[in-house]
């Protein structure tokens, strides 16, 4: 979580990571999955790499996405 106190856009301090992010990013928006899974160009608005030492074995990956509630449309007469 420590990576979501950067703002959009920002790169990591290291080029390494940051080069990273930036490739993970037109990667993962060439997918065309786009906004709540319903196709485009944006899937993602920024990805963060935050490093530290860890065990191979317990490698740590956390993916935020949109709460519940926007991701359920529901439609009343």
């Amino acid at each position: 979580k420590k990576s979501l106190f950067r703002p959009v856009g920002e790169r990591h301090e290291d080029p390494e990571i940051a080069g990273l992010e930036e490739e993970l990013m037109r990667e993962v928006n060439k997918l065309g999955i786009g906004p709540q899974g319903m196709g485009g160009s944006t899937t993602a608005l920024d990805i963060k790499v935050e490093t530290a030492p860890c065990h191979i074995a317990a490698l740590p990956v956390a993916v935020n996405l949109n709460c519940h509630a926007s991701r359920h449309k529901h439609f009343v007469m």
